[in-house]
């Protein structure tokens, strides 16, 4: 009897009230396939051109690699911390609270640095707007959105996904209407932008697009985070992550065709900061132009409120897993009596996101770092680890044609990773950043989690 009163009280656990329909509504809007379209897109199209066609599909296989591993990780481990936990049952605790520090970065800094993105995509609209005021009350206004119970927030999301899949409509309609280009050419002949006008793709530029193409399409795996929010986890996980990215694919990909295949200046096309916005201006008119970037701006401020749900619970299952000390894992663990949301949790990652934003974004940008690739590789090496001890054996989702999957990621990863290290303007910065991230992570575990005892981890 002095034994249970001396074990720390059971936290209170998130209601299962989400079918595969709301987890997926969420998982897409943290993917936010049209705000991928319109701003990073561009960047693939100066870079590589039609050559970006070739780009998308390499990304393609690459995420479907990865979206194969979090189905089966998320199918042993449906729960709320999401990749670590996955880690460290395989790979052990100390690689798991690696993980937990790197996804710390990952998930707190996406709020902020989207929102300082809206004022400039409203700029066409309104123009002037203050960036930061502006990010820091969407962040606010999309906290106290997440606050609510999480069947309104699927709800929300969905309805804000709505209009985000209709403006990408509206592009892939006034795209294939007035068809000019042979689309085989794209991937026979694809050619880039250069001083002299357009030359051959290179195999560098296409690769580097590429990367860039992988960093647009991510986050189908965001549907582990509402794991324990879901009824039938285990056997039904697998199929929002795989209609997740087959969404993601479709609303990502076929924009970009239709876009290049009616363009009468590919030359111009491929250069515009733009090029969607000023292809629905020219053929739909300034009101229709203005609506799409409001379009935009609805699917940015969707995937922030995604975002805030998805790292709230996050936050929830690492002070379960007594990550932060007594006071600290009591508060973040804490669920709302009738919401059924992470309140505590929610407010922390909400508050840390409007302060965020008074910080340049090029800084927001540098502590990022290149997280995603540490994630990435941490749950390459988990499947493959969990199929070898058999750790994963009773997932309900087997990934087909294993290890083939997990060998493609491995492979991709190390690609980005060199070509990122070439990049000494971004990319080495944000390696080293990440590096960073996981030297601390680690010293945090064996300077305090160890000397504490065991560290927890709930599955």
């Amino acid at each position: 009897m002095l034994d249970d009163q001396l074990q720390p009280a059971a936290a209170p656990r998130l209601v299962r009230s989400l079918g595969v329909m709301g987890v997926l509504f969420l998982t897409l809007s943290v993917a936010t396939p049209a705000s991928s379209v319109f701003v990073i897109v561009p960047g693939m199209l100066q870079v590589a051109g039609t050559g970006a066609v070739w780009a998308m599909i390499l990304a393609a296989i690459v995420c479907v690699a990865t979206a194969f591993i979090y189905a089966e990780l998320s199918s042993a481990w449906p729960v709320a911390g999401g990749e670590y936990v996955a880690v460290a049952r395989t790979l052990g605790p100390l690689a798991g609270f690696v993980m937990l520090g790197v996804n710390v970065f990952n998930n707190l800094l996406f709020p902020p640095v989207a929102g300082l993105g809206i004022s400039a995509v409203l700029a066409t609209v309104m123009p002037g707007l203050p960036a930061v005021p502006v990010a820091a009350a969407v962040v606010a206004a999309s906290t106290l959105v997440a606050l609510l119970n999480i069947r309104v927030n699927a709800l929300v999301t969905g309805a804000f996904l709505a209009i985000e899949v209709l403006a990408i409509l509206v592009v892939v309609g006034l795209g294939f209407a007035d068809w000019v280009q042979d689309a085989t050419r794209f991937l026979t002949a694809p050619m880039m932008p250069a001083a002299n006008g357009l030359v051959p793709a290179s195999p560098a530029s296409i690769g580097l697009a590429a990367s860039i193409a992988i960093f647009a399409l991510n986050g189908y795996g965001a549907a582990v985070y509402f794991g324990e929010e879901m009824l039938d986890a285990p056997q039904r996980i697998a199929k929002a992550i795989l209609a997740a990215l087959i969404l993601t694919l479709a609303f990502e990909v076929v924009p970009v065709i239709a876009l290049l295949v009616s363009a009468q200046d590919l030359g111009g096309v491929l250069r515009h900061d733009d090029p969607f916005g000023q292809m629905v201006t020219a053929r739909g008119g300034s009101a229709l132009g203005a609506a799409m970037a409001l379009g935009v701006v609805v699917a940015i401020v969707n995937a922030i409120i995604a975002c805030i749900l998805a790292c709230a619970r996050f936050f929830y299952g690492t002070a379960r897993d007594r990550s932060w000390g007594a006071p600290v894992d009591r508060w973040m663990a804490s669920i709302h009596p009738r919401l059924g949301s992470p309140v505590i949790g929610t407010l922390v990652v909400g508050g840390v996101g409007v302060l965020c934003c008074f910080l340049p974004l090029t800084l927001l940008l540098v502590l990022s770092g290149t997280g995603l690739v540490a994630i990435y590789a941490g749950i390459a090496l988990a499947a493959i680890v969990g199929r070898r001890t058999g750790a994963t054996a009773h997932a309900p989702y087997r990934m087909p044609l294993y290890p083939l999957a997990p060998i493609i990621t491995l492979v991709a990863l190390g690609y980005i990773v060199w070509t990122s290290w070439l990049d000494l303007e971004e990319g080495r910065p944000g390696l080293l950043m990440t590096g960073a991230q996981i030297v601390g992570s680690a010293a945090y575990y064996w300077f305090v989690l160890r000397r504490r005892g065991s560290w927890p981890v709930q599955d």
